[in-house]
């Protein structure tokens, strides 16, 4: 060194280049940036014990230790340095926060509050979604657990539609319990409509609630969400359907079909296989009997529209049964704040749901005007001192069926609707008109006196879902909260003293 205390020129220039040439490594330990903010400090070098040149040899001396971050590096937080008291931070820490705490997330107020004091908890600090993310929950669910951290995955899941049915399901089964798996299936909301269908054995009950709900008369029988009929089954006189099925289309439609009112075949089944009734029954018909009540009673309550199908016109004990159902349908719940006083209006209390009496393989003689009026007339003297709904809703008139009626020839017009026969491509052929003499002719079909079979399941389909929704009970309910409701009348009806009153009269 000199006398000044400075470094002599060249002292380290020169072996520094030297070492260069040599292919040494002249870098630090790792962090260390000689050209940076190392010059800013104070720099001792150690001093040569003599003042004679550089020896021959290479200069070695001990690099220094450089305790200073780069730039660069200064602005970023140490993520894995431990929290101990205070951390001091350039730039706070912007918390997110859910949004029912009353402080947006990312204010400056929160990230003050969040800097400031010495964190109670430790948070995480995570990146923000790219998409917007949205928490379904029931209005009784706590604050604390909407607070929750929510996966961006879980939110839009519960967004999705639920999972579109492909066959009907068990609602209730054959030995009348009730069963749980159309939960799945429900929704949170309240547009809804809930279709049930009775009738006897044989009518085509199952073949018109597929063609109502989810299939079309050109498509295969064996691919309906309602099993119809095989052949072995018609030919041995039994029965397809048992206890209640269960479907519900993407418009939010429920549709309930259900085994046969007072069926032989379930009769026989019960006789010939020694099936052990219920202790509350004596007779195997006596328990045929109040299984189809207790169907068309639970229908009456839980159904905005309840189809009667018949094949021929008409059963007069069909409409006895339907009476006494009404008789024995258990009442409405009434709600907590009515007073007891309103329980002496039936029209006012009681729900009573829409019907109408579906003509199903009509002949072309039943849609005859005259014919057509004579049927209105009977069905309405039939149901005259009943609460269902059976009129008003439903015109055959409305769907141009017979344009030249006017829609004052039917005075007194009944929810009914004709179905023709189901009409096969081979018998197209068959009823040809003009064989020889005008070979024009022959192009066209034969006269039916009515529409095709697709078009009348057409109209009757827009017919139905345009029926009125009334509530059904004192409360808007919603598709889970119908569940729930029909769940607790099913029960209702098993247990009514009504209706075991009505069978200890049977016996």
């Amino acid at each position: 060194m000199s006398e000044s205390g400075h470094s002599q020129p060249g002292m380290y220039g020169q072996g520094r280049r030297r070492r260069r040439r040599r292919g040494d490594r002249d870098v630090g330990p790792p962090g260390q940036n000689l050209s940076g903010p190392s010059r800013d400090r104070d720099y001792q070098p150690r001093e040569r014990r003599d003042g004679s040149e550089d020896p021959p040899g290479p200069l070695i001396q001990k690099t220094p230790i450089i305790l200073a971050k780069p730039p660069g590096e200064r602005a970023k937080p140490s993520q894995n340095t431990p929290v101990s008291g205070t951390p001091v931070l350039e730039k706070p820490i912007m918390l997110m926060k859910a949004r029912d705490d009353g402080v947006k997330p990312g204010t400056p107020t929160e990230s003050a509050a969040q800097s400031s004091g010495p964190p109670s908890k430790i948070e995480r600090e995570g990146q923000r979604p790219t998409q917007p993310v949205y928490q379904i929950q029931n209005r009784g669910m706590s604050a604390s657990a909407s607070s929750s951290a929510l996966d961006p995955m879980v939110g839009q899941s519960k967004l999705l539609p639920p999972e579109k049915m492909k066959h009907s399901i068990k609602l209730v089964d054959d030995q009348m319990n009730w069963c749980d798996s159309a939960m799945e299936y429900l929704r949170d909301q309240t547009d809804m409509l809930v279709v049930g269908v009775i009738g006897l054995q044989g009518t085509g009950k199952s073949t018109i609630m597929s063609l109502l709900s989810a299939n079309t008369p050109e498509e295969d029988q064996r691919s309906f969400v309602f099993r119809p009929q095989t052949q072995e089954i018609k030919e041995r006189g039994g029965n397809q359907s048992t206890g209640i099925d269960f479907f519900i289309t993407q418009e939010r439609v429920i549709f309930l079909d259900t085994q046969p009112m007072l069926s032989p075949s379930i009769l026989d089944h019960l006789i010939n296989n020694d099936r052990k009734l219920p202790p509350e029954y004596n007779l195997p018909h006596t328990y045929v009997e109040m299984q189809s009540l207790q169907i068309t009673a639970f229908l009456f309550t839980v159904c905005h529209v309840v189809i009667v199908v018949q094949d021929w016109f008409t059963d007069l004990n069909l409409y006895r049964f339907l009476q006494t159902a009404e008789m024995l349908k258990p009442s409405t719940p009434s709600a907590s704040h009515d007073s007891t006083g309103s329980s002496g209006s039936d029209d006012g209390a009681e729900y009573y749901p829409h019907i109408v009496f579906l003509q199903n393989k009509a002949r072309r003689d039943d849609f005859c005007p005259r014919n057509l009026k004579n049927m209105h007339m009977v069905v309405d003297k039939l149901m005259a001192h009943s609460h269902l709904k059976y009129k008003g809703t439903l015109s055959m008139l409305d769907c141009n069926v017979f344009p030249g009626l006017g829609q004052d020839y039917l005075t007194t017009e009944v929810n009914m609707f004709l179905l023709p026969v189901q009409e096969n491509d081979g018998e197209d052929n068959l009823t040809k008109a003009g064989s020889g003499t005008y070979p024009l002719f022959s192009l066209l079909p034969g006269y039916r006196g009515h529409p095709a079979f697709s078009t009348m399941v057409s109209k009757l389909r827009s017919q139905i879902l345009a029926m009125p929704r009334c509530q059904l009970s004192h409360t808007i309910l919603t598709e889970k909260n119908w569940f729930h409701y029909a769940a607790r009348i099913w029960d209702g009806v098993k247990k009514s003293s009504a209706l075991s009153e009505y069978s200890r009269l049977l016996c």
